[in-house]
C-alpha cells in the first residue's frame, strides 16, 4: 500500500513542473534587472563626452546605483519577510523600471543639473532593486528541494550574463542609431510590462493554481520551505528581533566567510557591468557599436558557466558528496579561471582579449553559487533578512569597484592595474571558501529571534 502511494506521488510530481515556470519568471525578471543596471555602461561613452566627465567622476556616477542598493538591502529583506515575495517584488520591478525610463529625460538638462539628476535616478534605481536577489533566494527556497536548489540558483543568477548577451547588442545599436536616451526609454518600458506579467505568474507553492499535489509533496519532502509565505505559518518580521538576528548572523564564521567571498565575486560582476564597455572603447579602441556586440561574447561564456556550475554542484550532491564540497568545488575552480583576465595586459590582438575575457567570465559563472549557499544556510525565521545581509556585503563591491577602477585609470592612463585588482579579488574569494567558511549547513539561532512565541515555523530543512 505504501509503495502504491509513493508511486502515485511520484507520478503526480511528474505531472506538473510548476516550479520551473516560477524559475523561468525569476530568470526573466533578473535578466531585465541586470539589463537596467547595465544601461549606464552602454550609454557611458556618450554621456561622458556630453557632460565632460573625468574617469573618476564617471566612476562615482557608476557607483551611485550601488550606494542605495546596499543601504536598502536590509529594509528590502525586511519587506520581503513582512509583506511576502510576490507583492514586494512587484513593487520593486515597477519602481526600478519607472526610474530607468526617467533617466532618458536627463538629456533635456545640461551641466551640473544633468549630472545631479542622473546620479539621483541611479540612486533610486538601486533602492528599488534591493529586494530582487533576496526575493529570488526566498522564492527558490520555497519552490525547490535542496538537491535542485544549486541549479535553480545558478539559472536565475546566470541571467546577469544573458542580459548582456541579449541586450548589449540591442542597446549598442539603440545608442548608435537613436542616441543614448533611447536605451533608458526602451528598457524602462520593457520592465513595466514585466511587472504586470509577474502578478499573473508568481504564487506561493500552496497557493499556485497549477501545481499538483504530487509536486507539492515532492518539493516539501526534498526540503523546500513551502510554508514560507503562508500567513498561517510564516514568521512575521514585526515579531522578530531584527538586531539580534543581524548580530548572530555576523558572528557566525561560516556566514561571514560567505559574505566576504561574495563581495570579492561581485567585484568581477561590477567591472563587467560598468567599466568593461569603456575598457573596450578606450583601451582597445573599438566603436560603441562593436563594443556592444563584443561584450556579448564573454557574457555567453558566463551564462554557460553559470548553468554548468549549478548543474555540477547538484550532481555532486546527488552522488553523495557533502553539501560543502558540492558548493565549494565549483566556486574555487571558477575563481581560478577568473584570474586569467590579468593576462589581457600582455596581449594585443582583440581576439585574444575576447578569448581570455570569455574564459574569465566562464569561470565567474561557474563560481557564482553564492545564492545557492544562501538558500542552503539562511535561517527559516528570517530568510529575507539573511539574503539582504548577504547582498549588502556583495554589492558593496558596486560602490568600491567603479570608484577604485576610476582612480586607477585616471592615475595610470591604463586599465592594466584595474585587471590586476579584479584578479586579486578572485583570489581572496578562493581563500574565503577554503579557509574561513568551513562546513556549509543551515544556520540556527542560538537564541530565539521571535518576539512572540505564538508563531509556527516551518519544520522542513
Amino acid at each position: 500500500m505504501n509503495m502504491n502511494i509513493a508511486s502515485t506521488g511520484t507520478a503526480n510530481a511528474k505531472a506538473t513542473r510548476t516550479r520551473f515556470v516560477i524559475l523561468a519568471m525569476l530568470f526573466l525578471v533578473t535578466t531585465i534587472n541586470y539589463a537596467d543596471r547595465a544601461t549606464i555602461s552602454i550609454a557611458a561613452p556618450e554621456i561622458k563626452k556630453l557632460l565632460g566627465l573625468s574617469p573618476v567622476e564617471m566612476g562615482y556616477v557608476f557607483s551611485a546605483f550601488a550606494w542605495s542598493y546596499v543601504l536598502a538591502q536590509l529594509p528590502g529583506g525586511w519587506l520581503l519577510d513582512r509583506f511576502g515575495s510576490k507583492l514586494t517584488y512587484f513593487v520593486s520591478i515597477f519602481m526600478w523600471s519607472l526610474f530607468t525610463l526617467l533617466q532618458g529625460a536627463v538629456g533635456f538638462f545640461t551641466g551640473g543639473m544633468a549630472v545631479a539628476m542622473l546620479v539621483a535616478l541611479r540612486l533610486l534605481v538601486g533602492a528599488a532593486e534591493a529586494p530582487s536577489f533576496p526575493g529570488n533566494s526566498r522564492i527558490t527556497s520555497a519552490w525547490f528541494p535542496t538537491a535542485e536548489r544549486g541549479t535553480a540558483a545558478a539559472i536565475f543568477n546566470s541571467a546577469q550574463y544573458f542580459a548582456t548577451v541579449l541586450f548589449a547588442p540591442l542597446m549598442g545599436w539603440l545608442v548608435h542609431t537613436y542616441g543614448w536616451q533611447s536605451v533608458f526609454y526602451v528598457m524602462g518600458s520593457l520592465g513595466l510590462v514585466t511587472a504586470v506579467v509577474w502578478t499573473r505568474t508568481i504564487y506561493a507553492p500552496k497557493d499556485h493554481p497549477g501545481i499538483s499535489a504530487g509536486e507539492l509533496a515532492y518539493i516539501d519532502a526534498g526540503g523546500a520551505l513551502v510554508d514560507l509565505d503562508s500567513p498561517k505559518t510564516a514568521a512575521k518580521p514585526k515579531q522578530i528581533d531584527t538586531w539580534l538576528c543581524i548580530k548572530e548572523l555576523l558572528a557566525n564564521r561560516m556566514l561571514l566567510g560567505v559574505y566576504i567571498g561574495q563581495y570579492c565575486i561581485t567585484t568581477l560582476t561590477y567591472f563587467f557591468l560598468t567599466w568593461f564597455p569603456v575598457y573596450l572603447v578606450q583601451e582597445r579602441h573599438m566603436t560603441i557599436l562593436k563594443a556592444g556586440f563584443i561584450a556579448a561574447l564573454p557574457a555567453v561564456a558566463g551564462f554557460i558557466g553559470g548553468i554548468l556550475g549549478g548543474y555540477v554542484s547538484d550532481r555532486l550532491l546527488k552522488r553523495g558528496y557533502s553539501l560543502s564540497l558540492s558548493r565549494k568545488a565549483p566556486i574555487v575552480f571558477g575563481m581560478l579561471m577568473s584570474m586569467s583576465m590579468i593576462f589581457c595586459n600582455y596581449v594585443s590582438a582583440d581576439w585574444l582579449v575576447v578569448g581570455i575575457m570569455s574564459l574569465a567570465f566562464f569561470g565567474k559563472g561557474v563560481g557564482a553559487l553564492g545564492w545557492a549557499v544562501v538558500a542552503d544556510t539562511s535561517p527559516k525565521e528570517a530568510g529575507g533578512l539573511s539574503g539582504g545581509l548577504f547582498n549588502t556585503f556583495g554589492n558593496t563591491a558596486g560602490i568600491t569597484t567603479p570608484i577604485v577602477i576610476g582612480y586607477i585609470v585616471q592615475g595610470t592612463g591604463s586599465f592594466a592595474g584595474a585587471l590586476v585588482f579584479i584578479g586579486a579579488n578572485a583570489a581572496v574569494a578562493i581563500l574565503c571558501y577554503l579557509l574561513i567558511v568551513g562546513e556549509i549547513k543551515r544556520f540556527e539561532f542560538k537564541k530565539s529571534p521571535l518576539l512572540s512565541a505564538a508563531v509556527a515555523v516551518p519544520q522542513n530543512a
